[in-house]
């Protein structure tokens, strides 16, 4: 055992306009990066000359230099590697032309442009998010971030769209600052469980971004880049076509699927520029049980911290002062509803839910809706608790919470996604 402890430092040199690549799978490893002299980024923030980075089980890190640099990695990578071929010149020459636009937009007053990132999964459309948004930031920009992708999350958990207002280039480690999301409640992992709902969320979070673009003069001419789910067949494609016509898009990037580009070519109006980018060749695959695990650390992120540890609250709350509901009751066949009724109304129903161990490990989020009387299905979420015990005898239930009690609403709704809380 002792052996595997010892530290493995290893020292790269790298040439212009190349990359370091290492993946960290160990389970409870730590590995640290170290820039020794020169200029490198990861996706697009600068790192800090002999400042340590830590990375754990999981990252996937790629450090970008322009002009050359020395690096340090100490710890037990399981894959590391320089690369000479790489992408990021054009993902660079892509920004460059958003900047124009912005920059046209800012003289104007006119809105800067909405870029959507598409694309199968496991291309990098995350990383090249971040990597424009890194970009845009450091040019003084404040541009919106969108999250559509229900199965990862990266602006809140897994089973949520959203946005946020990006105002500095993202921690290395840790990605985007997450002050005050904008964040939406759809509650599974993949938009084909509920399409009706998802393209009503999608519609209500691309209104509410214009919105806020309009009040502020800055985020406006900055724009907004969407990153998508990985679904692109199908109800997928119509989908990203729905999204493209909700949030008004100017600009498709297509990462490595010519198919996908074509089709888009093909439907979308000529106002709409699509544009197809090669994918880095180290994004890696993930299985379903990476992408599992994944979801699981983004949850306990959100309640635990990544870094900077958070201590999140545990309360009971009796069953009496919550409500609690899932939108969607199971789908009949249009010959068994109601007069007049479709059966997509059926997708788009709250359906109560009653206190009781089918709740234990599940996610449910704070509604801002202060009663079914509103639209609650279209209000965004205050946060999200973890029921972590149910007592049928006391009739309460005990959650997990990044708030000390109470709840700051009682309108709760249940996602699909459970959290086991180890801590």
């Amino acid at each position: 055992m002792s052996e595997e402890k010892l530290p493995t430092n290893q020292e790269f040199k790298l040439d212009p306009d190349s990359e370091l690549r290492f993946e960290v799978e160990s389970k409870n490893e730590k590995v640290t990066l170290e820039l020794k002299s020169g200029v490198a980024e990861v996706f697009g923030t600068e790192l800090v000359k002999g400042k340590l980075y830590v990375f754990t089980t999981g990252a996937k890190i790629a450090v970008f230099t322009w002009k050359g640099c020395v690096l340090e990695l100490k710890g037990k990578v399981d894959v590391s590697y320089v690369a000479k071929e790489t992408p990021v010149v054009m993902y660079l020459n892509a920004h460059a032309c958003l900047e124009k636009l912005r920059e046209k937009a800012a003289e104007e007053n006119t809105r800067g442009p909405i870029t959507m990132i598409v694309g199968p999964t496991d291309v990098g459309k995350s990383t090249l998010c971040r990597l424009l948004l890194n970009y845009a930031v450091r040019m003084g920009r404040r541009p919106v971030f969108v999250d559509l992708d229900v199965g990862q999350g990266q602006i809140s958990i897994p089973g949520t769209i959203g946005a946020l207002l990006v105002e500095r280039p993202a921690a290395v480690e840790e990605g985007f600052s997450q002050q005050a999301p904008l964040v939406y409640h759809f509650g599974h992992t993949s938009p084909d469980t509920n399409l009706t709902l998802y393209n009503i969320l999608v519609s209500r979070l691309a209104e509410v971004v214009q919105e806020r673009l309009q009040a502020n003069r800055r985020a406006n001419a900055s724009g907004v880049i969407i990153n998508t789910c990985g679904w692109v067949k199908g109800g997928g494609y119509k989908i990203l076509t729905h999204v493209a016509q909700a949030f008004e898009v100017d600009i498709i990037i297509v990462l490595d699927q010519e198919r996908l580009y074509n089709e888009l070519v093909r439907d979308m109006p000529t106002f709409v520029k699509v544009v197809f980018l090669p994918k880095n060749g180290g994004v890696v695959e993930r299985s379903s049980s990476t992408r599992a695990e994944a979801r699981d650390s983004r949850v306990r992120e959100y309640f635990y911290g990544l870094r900077s540890p958070l201590y999140p609250h545990s309360f009971d709350v009796r069953f009496t002062d919550v409500k609690i509901y899932k939108i969607g009751a199971p789908a009949l066949p249009d010959s068994c509803m109601p007069l007049g009724m479709k059966a997509e109304d059926n997708l788009t129903k709250l359906v109560s839910v009653a206190c009781g161990p089918n709740l234990l490990h599940h996610i449910l989020a704070v509604s801002f809706a202060a009663s079914t009387e509103d639209d609650v299905i279209r209000s965004n979420c205050a946060g999200f608790v973890c029921v972590t015990n149910v007592d049928m005898e006391r009739q309460t239930i005990t959650v997990l919470s990044p708030q000390p009690r109470p709840l700051p609403k009682t309108l709760l709704l249940v996602s699909d996604i459970q959290f086991m809380d180890s801590h």
